[in-house]
């Protein structure tokens, strides 16, 4: 009994010691790191001036956003009703079916997609009255050719030329920007969950190339999706509008023929029936053809107020105007965490080296 207590005498003191020791040591590297503040306080003077001058050379960044809203109507409704009637010709309205393969936030996945932002880069804006390819605007803006300088062929690339042309060179250079783009630049958002409405964001730079990059890629955007969406009904609409072009071409030369046969014998004999025949089968034709166009034209109405239901609205609220939201770097703010910073790596530094130099004592 006695001998267990005696363990958990020593053990105590043994921890007592143990934290004594801790607050020595800690006391004594303070000491130590006291000893040095000199050399700790012109490393924090060092990382502010670094920290200054970083604030002043590095350019601001503008932000360019467009807001939009896109509502888009479900399908089926009363437009059910007319289905059947448009299915006697062959017709497929798409009333019923399913909203398309974009549906709910596909249409952020398109704003970063390859395709769309290539589209973009190789469209011209002008620039200061000059018109000018957003790929060459921002090769320009992130000094490229002095980059390619060295690299031969890379600094006389144009790409003011039929894509038909590119060469592996410009898709390889392409891909590289639509990288940086979409990890760097371009951010697309719904800043509220619950609304149906979208951000599009832009930081470059280069100020102009902000702004013209974010209304070219909302707009090329936009326009496919609504093509996109209504591409089925615009080809449903377009066989319709030729099928009553066509049968009104044919009722027109119906009564035209109708008119001639009866000027042919105006004054028939009533006696001779076989003479009112010709008149009798334009009339027939008529009848049927005007039957036909009544059809056509009914279905060709159906079709577009299903387009116009199918087309979904996308509404602008806010579009990029100059100036851009400006971002710059405060130069208190980088002076302070420059010297805080460099003179935390001081510390460490002669911290360890006393530690070295202890262990080779």
């Amino acid at each position: 009994m006695d001998t267990s207590v005696n363990k958990q005498d020593r053990l105590a003191q043994d921890e007592e010691i143990t934290l004594k020791e801790l607050i020595l040591k800690i006391r004594e590297w303070n000491r130590y790191l006291l000893s040095k503040w000199k050399i700790i306080a012109l490393a924090g003077i060092i990382g502010g001036f670094l920290g200054f001058l970083y604030a002043y050379l590095k350019k601001p960044v503008y932000t360019a956003e467009c807001t939009f809203v896109l509502e888009e109507q479900g399908s089926g409704g009363g437009l059910g009703q007319y289905a059947g009637l448009a299915s006697m010709v062959g017709i497929d309205l798409g009333v019923g079916g399913s909203n398309g393969i974009f549906q709910g936030d596909n249409i952020i996945e398109l704003y970063k997609s390859h395709s769309m932002i290539r589209k973009t880069l190789l469209s011209k804006c002008s620039f200061k009255g000059k018109q000018e390819l957003l790929i060459d605007r921002y090769i320009e803006s992130n000094r490229l050719k002095e980059k390619w300088s060295k690299k031969n062929g890379l600094s006389q690339l144009s790409f003011n030329i039929p894509q038909s042309s590119f060469r592996l060179q410009h898709d390889s250079i392409i891909s590289v920007i639509v990288n940086d783009i979409n990890n760097n630049y371009l951010t697309v958002s719904k800043p509220n969950k619950k609304l149906s409405i979208i951000s599009v964001k832009v930081k470059s730079q280069d100020e102009l190339f902000a702004k013209e990059f974010t209304g070219k890629i909302v707009g090329n955007v936009n326009d496919f999706y609504v093509q996109t969406k209504t591409k089925r009904s615009s080809e449903n609409l377009h066989i319709l509008q030729r099928q009553a072009d066509s049968v009104r071409a044919v009722l027109n030369s119906s009564i035209g023929g109708a008119a001639a046969a009866i000027d042919a014998n105006p004054n028939a004999n009533p006696a001779m029936q076989v003479l009112r025949v010709p008149s009798q089968r334009r009339q027939v034709d008529v009848q049927a053809s005007s039957a036909v166009y009544i059809e056509v034209t009914k279905n060709l109405e159906i079709a577009k107020i299903s387009l116009r239901k199918e087309t979904p609205l996308i509404q602008v609220i806010d579009e990029p105007g100059l100036p851009l939201e400006e971002m710059r770097y405060g130069k208190l703010k980088c002076f302070v965490l420059g010297g805080i910073i460099l003179g935390f790596l001081m510390v460490i530094v002669i911290l360890f080296k006393r530690v070295y130099k202890k262990i080779l004592e």
